[in-house]
């Protein structure tokens, strides 16, 4: 088979959009995705008749045809959901560039729009009487939600690594800075240290308060075209430079636990692809946009994706490298932890932002950008470049 990646270069990110952030925000799902589509319509200066591809989340509440009647598109050629929350959004991106690339469409659209402040819209609260599913083989021994699972992991790698809750701390306290600088994030008004962070109310040991993504209302959404059509937008492209999802071998959603090594995750899969099909390493990558819902998953990925060794990851964060002027600034607008949860969408916007020239937290000459979704689901990765 070829390593030719057809796909490289070929289509751009030509418009974001978002709303505002908050908690429960007065306007329905179908309503902030609206807004935030249109917003990113304007900023790519792309008429809504011109849309015809639609990618989104398996878990979006808003099918695509209440999108497309409310906002005017034209006929639609190509519409896709990616699965698995928060390893989504990269797969609903690249799958709808490889429509682009292939001349299936010509202008895509991809959207997540959530009211996670409202309890009814949070997954994870309610319990079942009796598991049947996959699920049978963690809950009954008292994983009952997705942060006792990372934690469970975190553990295991202060036990093999002898990192430290400090070490952990600088992910959250680094993006938090971020945040302070970003006008758009909720934790902009709101001040850390680490006595702050070690003084928090435990949620799932050794992962405390602020290791927890955020509880958001929002919506984001990106404006994909061909290369050739890019340079007629508003702003500078964003070109998608290579693309992966990726699953590993007796992976169970949420969980590694099958496998030989827990921390072999799905992001190995993705990431031996993704440079597979770049003219870029992890050396060479500017800025990096890495999913946190929860803070070891950011230690997890830049070990997986290669931007340190093994067991190395804790250490890179304590040292400052992922923070402004570092080695690889990551979550540069604060992320889930600090900006908004929106199952990682904002990660993307940001990047976009970041070879722009636009941030709050702008890294000087930043002329690429790389994007991973969540480290333990199957997931993708994204990496975004200048034209």
């Amino acid at each position: 088979m070829s390593d030719r990646a057809a796909l490289k270069d070929r289509t751009a990110i030509v418009g974001i959009g978002q709303t505002e952030f908050g908690k429960n925000l007065e306007h329905t799902e179908l309503q902030l995705a609206c807004m935030a589509i249109r917003n990113a319509l304007d900023d790519a200066g792309i008429d809504a008749s011109d849309v015809d591809a639609l990618g989104c989340f398996t878990q979006e509440t808003t099918p695509e045809f209440e999108i497309a009647r409310n906002l005017g598109f034209g006929e639609l050629h190509f519409f896709s959901q990616v699965a698995h929350g928060g390893g989504a959004v990269c797969g609903a991106i690249g799958q709808v560039a490889m429509a682009i690339a292939l001349g299936i469409a010509k202008v895509g659209v991809v959207w997540r729009s959530r009211k996670r402040g409202d309890p009814s819209k949070r997954q994870w609260a309610g319990v079942q009487p009796r598991i049947g599913d996959h699920w049978k083989w963690s809950r009954p021994h008292g994983l009952s939600r997705p942060v006792d699972e990372v934690a469970m992991l975190m553990r295991r790698y202060m036990h093999d690594h002898g990192a430290t809750r400090e070490q952990l701390a600088a992910v959250a306290l680094t993006q938090r800075a971020y945040a302070r600088r970003n006008p758009d994030a909720l934790m902009r008004d709101k001040a850390m240290d680490l006595d702050d962070y070690l003084g928090a109310r435990m949620i799932s040991d050794p992962l405390c308060l602020f290791d927890n993504c955020l509880e958001s209302d929002g919506a984001i959404a990106i404006v994909l075209t061909g290369e050739d059509r890019a340079a007629d937008c508003r702003h500078r492209p964003v070109l998608i430079h290579a693309f992966s999802q990726g699953m590993s071998r007796e992976h169970q959603l949420m969980t590694n636990y099958h496998g030989a090594d827990p921390f072999v995750s799905s992001s190995s899969a993705t990431a031996r692809n993704l440079w597979r099909q770049s003219d870029l390493a992890p050396p060479d990558i500017d800025v990096a946009q890495i999913y946190d819902a929860f803070s070891p998953l950011v230690l997890f990925s830049l070990e997986n994706y290669g931007f340190c060794g093994r067991g190395e990851a804790a250490q890179m964060a304590a040292s400052g490298a992922l923070g402004a002027g570092g080695q690889l600034p990551v979550n540069t607008s604060g992320g889930s932890l600090s900006e908004v949860y929106l199952h990682g969408a904002n990660l993307v916007t940001e990047a976009v932002r970041q070879i722009r020239g636009t941030s709050p937290n702008q890294v000087s000459d930043a002329r690429n950008c790389f994007i991973s979704t969540c480290d333990s689901t199957p997931n993708g990765a994204l990496i975004l470049r200048r034209q």
